[in-house]
């Protein structure tokens, strides 16, 4: 399927992501990109909706099942370019290597799609039955899964792939995450008459102390759901002599199958009730962090940060298709999950679509200084996803 010159303009388009700075919230000139792509490789239409997400579209010659391939272009910042070898915006391809910001997470594994989806397009003339979609997704970095669903509400997928990184094994599920809040209100006063008010950090402490014991659920794949806690601050700060008021703690909490908003916050609601009814000065919520972001479009997205856990199993009808596509391109991958949080916690989590992870690369690669993606990853990730394509159109 990838032909030298087909290699060469993947690597190219790879480069040229990467060369496209595209922060959360500032993936504008990436979309541009992408844009002219669509058009150069022959997609019949494309489409931005209201939050930037930027889809192109192929049509078989008959309808059929809709395939959605899922790669988010926005990527983590770069704090302190110097430390880096090769520049972080350039591209550089250095022993097989292309270096770049985002190149492993995931503008290599978006490039990787777009091509892929163009070719088997092009090779079978078209003459499948269904439609296939290629979404470069924006805001998963800070918020994955929101941003998706006004994709899947247009596209209305029968099948999603996720591109994230999989080191070129099948991945079909993933813990959830979910940014549980807790706050203690207390009672200003001098630090020389501390008496006189109360202390919402000790308020708090109280709370975390009894936190500890809650026993989390374990599920026998994805494991156990975690929660711990992450962040503690109080107010005023700094201080300056003054019993604190007010004191936040935030927890993150890794959510297994199943597992609602109401059941996750119920244990610590119930510590929270009993301290309560037991010390009259005990003043306390629990609640989900509320994420609000701005799009590059000027649209905002808000919503709590509750993102679910998925699950399919090897008897799935779109598992055994990925797999079986993948082994025809002499793929044979490793059947597992996810250890992180994807786009997946929308399209299987929330919306029931049937859902698979592939990708090329490194898990570990992500973020890091010097990041990078092998070519050779690069093409075989390319030549798995029109594998897929291929078991699920049975060209």
């Amino acid at each position: 399927m990838l032909t030298n010159k087909r290699k060469e303009s993947l690597t190219e388009l790879c480069q040229e992501l990467v060369r496209n700075q595209s922060v959360s919230g500032d993936e504008s000139k990436v979309v541009e990109v992408i844009k002219e792509k669509f058009k150069e490789l022959g997609y019949d239409e494309y489409f931005i909706d209201a939050y930037g997400n930027v889809i192109g579209h192929v049509k078989g010659n008959k309808p059929g099942k809709r395939i959605l391939f899922d790669g988010h272009i926005d990527t983590v910042s770069v704090p302190d370019d110097s430390k880096w070898t090769y520049a972080p915006f350039g591209g550089e391809v250095v022993d097989g290597k292309i270096y770049g910001r985002g190149t492993s997470d995931m503008k290599g594994q978006t490039s990787a799609m777009i091509s892929a989806v163009a070719y088997f397009a092009e090779d079978t003339n078209r003459d499948f039955e269904g439609d296939i979609f290629v979404a470069g997704v924006v805001h998963e970095e800070i918020f994955e899964g929101v941003s998706a669903r006004k994709i899947s509400e247009v596209v209305k997928p029968d099948y999603v792939v996720i591109g994230e990184s999989s080191e070129l094994n099948l991945k079909i599920g993933q813990r959830g995450r979910a940014e549980i809040v807790i706050e203690t209100f207390g009672r200003p006063a001098h630090s020389a008459n501390p008496e006189k008010g109360i202390n919402a950090v000790y308020k708090m402490s109280k709370i975390i102390e009894q936190i500890q014991c809650i026993e989390t659920p374990v599920h026998e794949v994805l494991g156990k759901g975690i929660l711990v806690l992450t962040d503690i601050k109080s107010s005023p700060y700094p201080g300056a002599s003054v019993v604190p008021d007010y004191c936040k703690a935030t927890f993150d909490r890794r959510l297994l199958v199943g597992e609602t908003k109401e059941g996750v916050l119920a244990p610590i609601q119930k510590i929270i009730d009993e301290l309560m009814n037991s010390d009259k000065e005990m003043n306390a919520k629990v609640s989900y962090a509320i994420g609000k972001e701005t799009c590059y479009t000027g649209e905002t997205i808000e919503d709590e940060r509750f993102f679910p856990a998925w699950l399919y199993t090897e008897d799935d009808e779109f598992v055994k298709a990925a797999l079986k596509g993948l082994k025809s391109v002499g793929i044979n991958p490793e059947i597992t999950q996810y250890s992180f949080c994807t786009n997946g916690s929308h399209y299987a989590g929330e919306a029931g679509i049937r859902t698979i992870g592939f990708g090329p690369s490194k898990e570990n690669l992500a973020h890091t200084i010097d990041e990078y993606i092998e070519q050779e990853q690069l093409f075989i990730g390319a030549e798995g996803y029109y594998g897929i394509l291929k078991s699920v159109y049975n060209k």
